[in-house]
């Protein structure tokens, strides 16, 4: 079980061993998983704990939930990773780093919210064999199928991060900025990333999910989101002057919806 040690609400940050010599980074904020649900947030391509800011304090506060957030290996100051990354990455943190996640939390109830990438991760884990604790999951801006639109806006990423000072912005949250980079950037430049297509699974997924998508999205047509409707169990929610980051851009909306949602879900 993990030791779960912000009782008082403070931020606490921490660390835990994958596997005989990887460390991930990892923080928690509120309650611990004995005495209310925890959520779990999964990172986007280029994230990390310190790039959600405040919203995890924001939702534990919103929800009363416990909130926990990791570093995918490779992003903040988690153990490195060296690119190129298999064009499977996203579905296999969901089929083998995170069900060793959840099991060292022990949550009691679970709920996943993950963005971009993070909610891509999440809907893989959605649609194959999940924790009995988990009861619902939130993707903001998700992934399920690869688009010349979204590759696009990810090589004009890639032209600024080699030519403009994203490199610059990024290396104070990324201990190896360039592996951080390039393993996400090559994975969805990869020719064979292109024919990459989860839409199959969406119909697996037997747990209420949260959609919601900003019209503004550059790196995700309205239909990835419109995909979600694949599941009878997904609610799908389109944010005006939004684009690509929902918790950043409209959040308090998103922390409205997620409350709500996590009202309906939990068990008193």
């Amino acid at each position: 079980m993990f030791d779960w040690p912000g009782e008082n609400g403070d931020a606490i940050s921490g660390s835990f061993r994958l596997g005989e010599c990887a460390e991930v980074e990892c923080r928690t904020w509120g309650a611990p998983p004995s005495t209310a649900p925890t959520i779990m947030l999964l990172h986007e391509g280029l994230g990390c704990i310190r790039l959600w800011r405040d919203f995890p304090q924001r939702l534990a506060e919103a929800t009363g939930c416990g909130v926990f957030a990791y570093s995918r290996l490779g992003y903040g100051a988690s153990s490195p990773i060296v690119p190129p990354l298999p064009v499977t990455r996203m579905a296999d943190e969901a089929a083998h780093v995170l069900p060793q996640l959840i099991e060292t939390l022990a949550p009691q109830q679970l709920i996943l919210v993950g963005h971009s990438d993070g909610g891509t991760i999440a809907a893989h884990y959605l649609a194959g064999p999940t924790h009995p604790s988990l009861k619902a999951a939130v993707l903001m801006s998700p992934h399920f199928f690869c688009e010349p639109s979204n590759v696009g806006a990810i090589a004009a990423t890639s032209e600024t991060y080699r030519t403009g000072d994203l490199r610059r912005r990024l290396a104070k949250y990324h201990d190896d900025v360039d592996g951080a980079f390039y393993g996400w950037a090559e994975t969805w430049l990869d020719p064979g990333f292109v024919d990459w297509d989860m839409r199959r699974d969406i119909a697996r997924w037997r747990h209420p999910v949260l959609l919601m998508q900003g019209q503004d999205d550059p790196y995700g047509s309205q239909g990835q989101a419109d995909a979600a409707a694949l599941s009878n169990h997904a609610e799908i929610v389109g944010l005006e002057e939004c684009a690509h980051s929902p918790h950043l851009e409209q959040a308090e909306r998103t922390l409205g919806l997620i409350s709500e949602l996590i009202a309906r879900a939990v068990d008193d």
